[in-house]
């Protein structure tokens, strides 16, 4: 262990709380980002300590997965057997070993409804957590030369490796972010995987009465937020750190956090390294001075630079899309005649007909206003229920237009499937931060640091995948004889490479029709195939003069509190993809059956 001579507080480790005080790696947030950070860092023989204050992982969200977190796992798994033996690896509920890579993929066992602890129980020995990707298609409905005109683009899926590789796995994340993905996962489930995993490294070495286990958790925490406590300032720069147990209310449809009456602050002391990843607002990197600002784009449509913004509608529908990632781009008019273009994306799960998780991009000129739309009569209160009543029934129905396009299934189908979540009206933002560095032994990283373009989680793939990678690469300089001040300055610049990186990668996404992980080949195919440029570039209205409301980021707690519409689960494939745009159907009578085309 190489943890810097004098970074030891002058402080006694409280009892029942040994390993916390002064470790190598504290990770605020346990998000992806920091449990892959922390994983790395066990496995690079550190301490690690995690504060989290929303308790069990409950993301609600379906991740595209790029095959490089596979070898990244399988790497973690070498790593800690070497380290530790056998005996240091914690196992699962049958006695056999605990592996990552195993649990998340492996050729022997099957995807499904399945959930981490199941198999990490081994009350489910058959299934693993992962799945694979088995259809990529591409749904260009653009009108063109003033008709509705459609053309399906249908790529081959990456192979699913059998093994993991550590050889195959990428430090270039503009690659990674490029290309397509190879799995899909519940969001929960992974982080719950690896949640488990820590769990019971700190039980295991717990039980042993270690003095210094290798892994604290802290699941009902956050850093002590009055002015001058928290995170304390050390004479060389560095941060001490002090954190409280909370309790969490839901106060009048809002999630409000407090000291937990009768407990008392916790001393983390000084670690070596701690790192912010607390989703896409984090008001501790607030607190330590850091902010981020709004990336301009030049769409090349005459206005210049404008903030990169897009509105989605987010629903999360019981229907069997299956081990698929489906995009659609299609052509919206306003009421001046003005082309918009706008995507849809669905997202399922291999063999799990519960898991329809679909984005919807709600046009820029589209206002969501009931008086407008002749819902509600003019004199209807905006405060009033029968106005917001009025509102949330358009949002609905924008949803379920564009949802049932890119699902090729019939409005009234959609209607009757059960809808878990949504629709969720949340804005995109591209932001980003100057320096990820907040303090001599702190930075920033994951969507706290910034975030571009989500619809192939691109923020998942670039924290999980890119940020977490370079903690690994600091441990590594470390062990190398690398001072912390250098190797931390080297980490905070690797955080904003692989941000930028996702943030060039998505620019496209908010203008032009191309996908983002296509590939330029494909690209050009898809161009080609549909006879319109590559380079043209859709209208977009200024984010300032749009009409909307509660227009936020998607809140990740709204999770926990669930609005179900209640419905069947739809378990039949999905319909084949219609060779005609849905425009033209009604004009071509015997082209409604796409048999009957083929």
């Amino acid at each position: 262990m190489t943890t810097q001579q004098g970074n030891q507080s002058p402080l006694a480790e409280e009892p029942g709380l040994q390993g916390v005080l002064d470790p190598d790696y504290l990770a605020l947030g346990l998000g992806g980002t920091n449990m892959m950070g922390m994983l790395w860092s066990v496995a690079m023989g550190r301490r690690a300590v995690g504060v989290e204050m929303r308790g069990e992982p409950s993301l609600g969200v379906h991740w595209n997965i790029r095959e490089d977190m596979f070898h990244q796992l399988g790497l973690i798994d070498q790593l800690m057997l070497e380290r530790y033996g056998e005996d240091g690896v914690p196992r699962l509920g049958d006695g056999r070993l605990f592996r990552l890579a195993e649990c998340f993929y492996g050729p022997d066992t099957i995807a499904g409804q399945i959930s981490a602890d199941e198999v990490v129980t081994s009350f489910e020995t058959r299934m693993h957590v992962g799945g694979t990707i088995h259809h990529i298609e591409f749904i260009d409905d653009r009108w063109k030369n003033g008709a509705p005109h459609r053309t399906i683009t249908v790529t081959p899926p990456p192979p699913a490796p059998a093994v993991p590789d550590p050889s195959m796995i990428r430090e270039d994340l503009a690659e990674v972010l490029d290309g397509p993905s190879t799995f899909q996962t519940a969001a929960s489930e992974l982080l719950r995987l690896w949640r488990r995993y820590l769990e019971k490294l700190e039980e295991m070495d717990l039980a042993k009465g270690m003095e210094t286990p290798r892994v604290r958790l802290f699941l009902n925490h956050r850093v002590i937020t009055e002015e001058g406590d928290g995170f304390v300032d050390e004479p060389d720069g560095r941060k001490r750190i002090r954190i409280e147990e909370v309790q969490e209310l839901d106060y009048r449809g809002k999630f409000v956090r407090m000291r937990l009456p009768g407990s008392v602050p916790i001393e983390i002391g000084v670690p070596e390294l701690f790192v912010v990843a607390q989703g896409f607002y984090s008001s501790d990197a607030e607190r330590l001075g850091f902010a981020q600002r709004d990336v301009l784009v030049d769409h090349q449509d005459g206005r210049g630079e404008v903030v990169a913004q897009a509105d989605f509608l987010a629903g999360f529908c019981e229907v069997l899309v299956d081990g698929r990632l489906r995009r659609r781009i299609s052509t919206e008019f306003d009421e001046d005649g003005n082309e918009y273009w706008v995507r849809q994306i669905a997202v399922g799960h291999e063999n799990d007909p519960e898991v329809g998780w679909i984005l919807v991009q709600v046009p820029d000129f589209e206002k969501f206003d009931p008086i407008a739309e002749g819902i509600v009569p003019p004199e209807t209160d905006p405060a009033s229920p029968e106005y917001f009543a009025g509102y949330q029934q358009l949002l609905y129905n924008c949803f379920i237009k564009h949802a049932a396009a890119v699902l090729e299934l019939t409005e009234e189908d959609l209607n009757e499937v059960q809808m878990d979540y949504g629709p969720k009206l949340f804005s995109l933002v591209e932001r980003i931060g100057d320096d990820a560095l907040l303090a001599s032994n702190g930075v920033v990283a994951g969507d706290s640091f910034g975030n571009g373009h989500f619809l192939t989680s691109g923020g998942a793939n670039a924290g999980v995948i890119g940020h977490s990678a370079r903690i690994l690469r600091y441990w590594q300089d470390r062990d190398e004889g690398v001072p912390a001040e250098k190797a931390i300055r080297v980490l905070a610049d690797a955080i904003k490479v692989d941000t930028e990186a996702w943030l060039a990668v998505s620019a496209s996404e908010f203008s032009q029709f191309a996908p983002i992980n296509f590939g330029a080949e494909r690209i050009q195919q898809i161009a080609d195939s549909s006879g319109i440029d590559v380079t043209d570039r859709a209208n977009m209205v200024d984010a300032s003069r749009r009409f909307r409301h509660s227009l936020v980021t998607l809140d990740y707690s709204d999770w926990r509190r669930l609005f179900i519409r209640g419905g069947r689960l739809h378990t039949a494939p999905l319909p084949p993809l219609h060779p005609l745009h849905p425009d033209a159907r009604n004009t071509a009578p015997d082209a409604m059956d796409p048999a009957r085309t083929a």
